[in-house]
């Protein structure tokens, strides 16, 4: 199959939102994306989020290239056709195996395909994938090539600014460089970079997002280092203000954690980057259709409790979100409840 230059037919631009490749013959990238994040990310939570951001990228969770290709390939990659644009986050480190999961990923529509090399846990370590492969350029570069001979749609590659400890004694940035120029020659010109070392030894992945300082003049000077790439910055960024700063210095931004305890700032995003003429949908309203969503879901055998723990953070900073919080997550055990705890929920809030 031909790689990414391929340009996109009709129903693909139709499903991507009328995006058009540019003149290098490869789609822009989505200024707001949301990261891929093991626990959170899954087909239930991106729904909800388009419901609050029709243009904002959205990522899977990381799925292994294992359990794609010698698994349940098609139930793990299901989704609505609403979450469109959405990439998948692949995992693994086999070029081959990576290449036929990025073609199931393709043929399953997904707009891009994404390669992680930012994780640090200690199991992804464990199978060799993750943050340790910036450790093995060439074998990154050698994965990236083989999906996007496999693929038509983009492939990317979501990494951190660097690993500790490092293969061997030198310059850090020097390290950073030679990983970004390497990937880059076999044909990956998107690089989502996680403005934190990742420490592979003594730090949970939680401490990994909290305790490795933030370095943005790392990624800017990579910008500046390699000008023809795109560069997606992600770490750390909480606010619109914010958000828009970073625009002024990088391709995109994808926000983290913060899209997850407060979902409304995707529609002030959608609003302040996408489309100043946008209206703000009401929390209400957003509610009302997730409900309808959550019902057909209901119907086909997901469990309730998977599909509302998404949304307790849609209150987030206004009264009573702590009391909608709990009713939330204290009703969604109950045997007999269904998707009217979600509008009952509502009476919460709206006495506030």
């Amino acid at each position: 199959m031909p790689g990414n230059s391929a340009e996109m037919t009709e129903s693909e631009s139709s499903r991507n939102g009328g995006r058009k490749p540019d003149s290098s013959g490869v789609r822009r990238h989505n200024r707001i994306s949301v990261a891929p994040m093991m626990d959170y990310t899954d087909r239930h939570c991106r729904y909800f989020l388009r419901l609050l951001s029709p243009s904002t990228l959205l990522y899977t969770e990381m799925l292994t290239s294992a359990a794609l290709v010698r698994g349940d390939g098609a139930r793990l990659l299901t989704y609505d056709e609403a979450e469109h644009p959405v990439a998948l986050q692949l995992g693994g480190s086999d070029p081959k195996e990576l290449a036929i999961a990025a073609r199931m990923g393709e043929q399953a529509g997904y707009d891009e395909i994404n390669l992680n090399c930012g994780c640090p846990s200690e199991r992804v370590q464990s199978g060799s994938f993750g943050a340790c492969l910036m450790g093995e350029p060439p074998l990154v570069a050698e994965c990236v090539s083989a999906m996007r001979e496999a693929v038509r749609v983009p492939v990317t590659v979501k990494c951190r600014i660097g690993i500790e400890p490092m293969p061997q004694a030198g310059d850090e940035f020097e390290f950073l460089r030679q990983f970004i120029a390497t990937v880059a020659a076999a044909g990956c010109e998107v690089f989502i970079v996680h403005a934190r070392k990742a420490i592979l030894k003594g730090l949970s992945p939680k401490e990994n997002r909290e305790v490795p300082p933030l370095r943005y003049d790392v990624v800017s000077a990579l910008r500046a280092e390699f000008p023809k790439l795109t560069f997606v910055l992600n770490g750390g960024i909480r606010t619109v203000e914010e958000v828009q700063t970073h625009l002024q210095t990088f391709d995109g931004v994808m926000i983290g954690r913060e899209a997850y305890s407060n979902p409304y700032l995707l529609a002030q995003l959608e609003q302040a980057v996408f489309n100043p003429g946008w209206n703000l949908p009401a929390r209400e309203q957003v509610i009302e259709q997730y409900a309808d969503y959550v019902r057909t879901r209901l119907a086909e055998g997901h469990r309730l409790r998977s599909m509302v723990k998404h949304v307790q953070g849609l209150y987030a900073g206004l009264p009573r979100v702590r009391s909608w919080r709990r009713y939330l997550s204290e009703g969604a055990g109950r045997p007999t409840a269904g998707a009217e705890l979600l509008l009952d929920a509502l009476r919460i809030v709206q006495a506030a």
